[in-house]
């Protein structure tokens, strides 16, 4: 019983194989499928099925001989299992010259071709593979560059964030500096007015009162120049800083 099956199964295998249309891809098995007649996949013609690859070429597509040179506007598709598949020319179809890397294209040929489709593959996977790996690593480090990127932009953040605290403090600063030399300017001219209108005793009052606004000596040193200026002696001058508490 065994044995029938075996055969049964080996005969059916050789039939299939023997129906199967060579030089279609799987996208158009579906217009090679076993009937009793054939349409051409332009749609000009029927024929019996039995003319399909019989190597005379009915229809003007050439869609009835996919596995042979018959029909001039014929395309043979190589399967080449392992490797990229494509089409080449109806023509090149058996004449000498292995075009498909399977050797499907030269089954009736004298060519001695060999099956390379295995080693075509392994080249082109290792060398997508090699391309994958450097596009890896370029993502990698554009990753990092990325990383370091938004550190460096949060520092600068940072920074930026003190350079602003930092220019608010300077210009509550200089307000203050405004208004302190402001009321020096305003000091300054009554004391002219003073010293201009030989108000001797009045001067020393208004330095005295106010001493505190003017910060530094080069303020207390530009008032006894304009003393001298207005007449005043040098015992006049000292006697003006002892009044304000200077000497």
């Amino acid at each position: 019983m065994r044995f029938h099956i075996i055969t049964a199964a080996f005969l059916w295998a050789a039939f299939v194989e023997s129906r199967k249309i060579r030089g279609i891809s799987s996208s158009y098995k579906r217009f090679y499928r076993e009937r009793k007649s054939f349409l051409c996949i332009d749609g000009s013609k029927i024929i019996p099925f039995e003319q399909v690859n019989d190597d005379y070429c009915d229809c003007a597509d050439g869609s009835d001989e996919p596995g042979t040179s018959a029909c001039p506007r014929g395309r043979f598709y190589c399967t080449n299992l392992g490797f990229r598949p494509h089409y080449i020319p109806s023509s090149r179809v058996n004449d000498g010259i292995c075009d498909c890397c399977d050797a499907s294209d030269e089954y009736n040929s004298h060519a001695r071709c060999q099956n390379t489709c295995w080693n075509l593959g392994q080249k082109e996977r290792a060398y997508v593979e090699g391309q994958m790996k450097t596009l890896d690593e370029g993502l990698r480090l554009k990753q990092q560059l990325i990383e370091e990127g938004v550190l460096l932009w949060r520092e600068k953040q940072a920074q930026l964030r003190e350079l602003q605290r930092a220019a608010e403090d300077l210009q509550i600063k200089l307000e203050e500096h405004r208004k302190r030399k402001h009321e020096a300017d305003r000091l300054k001219e009554q004391t002219l007015k003073a010293l201009k209108g030989g108000d001797k005793g009045k001067a020393p009052s208004i330095f005295r009162t106010h001493f505190k606004t003017f910060a530094h000596f080069a303020e207390l040193f530009q008032f006894t120049q304009l003393g001298r200026r207005f007449g005043y002696r040098a015992a006049s001058i000292s006697c003006l800083l002892s009044l304000t508490g200077t000497t």
